[in-house]
């Protein structure tokens, strides 16, 4: 029953397939605003778990636009490519992260996360 507003960013987990498309599994993730981090209220739907996502290292990579799932598999491709061989990264997903209301228009922010090993 307590109205929580947009957090930013909104995460998702892909799963990339062998061919670099993802998989139709994913995993939402929605930033607790501070006011409630204490002590959150409790999901009244069941698919909905919090949890604590533990510190992590990331190489990123920005970009802008209304973003799509093509536009994520794009950007997770040229950020492997960036990072060559020598970067130790989890292969078996990353993160795709919007950070602005669907209403906003302009200056859109767009993020591909690999966590780093």
């Amino acid at each position: 029953g307590a109205g929580m507003g947009m957090t930013a960013p909104v995460s998702i987990t892909a799963f990339p397939a062998e061919d670099g498309s993802l998989q139709q599994k994913v995993k939402v993730y929605l930033r607790i605003p501070n006011q409630f981090q204490a002590s959150p209220p409790l999901p009244s739907d069941e698919s909905i778990k919090i949890e604590e996502r533990q510190g992590m290292t990331i190489y990123s990579t920005q970009f802008g636009g209304y973003a799509k799932e093509v536009d994520y598999v794009s950007y997770a491709g040229k950020l492997k490519s960036a990072l060559g061989s020598e970067a130790a990264y989890r292969k078996d997903f990353y993160f795709c992260n919007g950070y602005d209301p669907p209403m906003k228009p302009y200056g859109r922010r767009n993020e591909v996360w690999f966590v780093k090993e």
